[in-house]
């Protein structure tokens, strides 16, 4: 892009939907930046236990750091800023956040439960008693151009393995819009496409058998390092029970 400070891709959220987002528009090698504020909904989970690949279940905490570092490890850089604001200009999107203004050719909201940063853009906000949601299409569009939400701000189900789906999904649909030649992100075997005659397609990967072993004696070593020893976070209580335990100590 011309403009140094302005990103391909600026996602609201660092949760389970925008870190998934950001781990695909990042393998497709879109400059992104994930700006996150406060704690994911996430961290109030006791344990999780509905996702898959996960038999027993996972530290709710560890699973989020886990899906991080997999998102920085893709490329994705992060800033700590709450969103004020976001606006257009003619190369995208100016987002005023509390910390000044960031740049980006493409946004995707994945924050929840405050959208109110989106008034100034032609969305359709949907106030549901002390939440409010953004309407999208079936692939994550709002009616605001090189605009996209996911998560449950989008409405969707409040499971982390949704979350986790839909953000893949919206991040899809925008690699899909943007310019980056891309077919699907698969790491195949060595000839899988080149011994069919076929070019190995945008976004896809052939590697050697050495590498395919190299790989997964790296994953292997990395999440042992990651069950080791327990997390030391406790999950986090709903702030409406902190108050009401807040007045009885009073």
């Amino acid at each position: 892009m011309t403009d140094e400070n302005r990103h391909d891709v600026l996602i609201v959220g660092g949760g389970v939907s925008g870190l998934t987002a950001g781990i695909f528009t990042a393998r497709a090698n879109l400059d992104t930046l994930v700006v996150t504020h406060g704690e994911s909904i996430l961290k109030r989970n006791s344990h999780l236990e509905n996702v898959p690949g996960f038999p027993a279940g996972v530290n709710s905490r560890l699973f989020l750091d886990m899906t991080r570092a997999q998102a920085a490890r893709n490329g994705c850089i992060f800033t700590d800023e709450r969103v004020i604001a976001i606006e257009r200009d003619d190369a995208g999107f100016v987002v005023n956040t509390d910390e000044g203004i960031l740049k980006a050719e493409r946004v995707i909201a994945a924050s929840w439960a405050d959208s109110t940063y989106l008034e100034n853009l032609d969305v359709e906000l949907d106030k549901r008693g002390s939440k409010q949601y953004i309407g999208i299409d079936d692939n994550g569009r709002t009616d605001e151009p090189g605009l996209y939400a996911a998560g449950r701000l989008a409405a969707q189900y409040h499971q982390t393995v949704v979350s986790a789906g839909h953000g893949a999904q919206v991040a899809l649909t925008l690699i899909h819009d943007s310019d980056v030649p891309f077919y699907n992100d698969w790491v195949a075997p060595e000839g899988y496409f080149t011994e069919r005659g076929r070019e190995v397609p945008p976004g896809c990967e052939e590697i050697s058998e050495a590498e395919r072993k190299r790989r997964e004696n790296q994953s292997r070593e990395l999440m042992q390092s990651y069950f080791e020893e327990p997390h030391p976070d406790e999950p986090t209580m709903h702030p409406s029970v902190l108050a009401a335990r807040a007045e009885e100590d009073e």
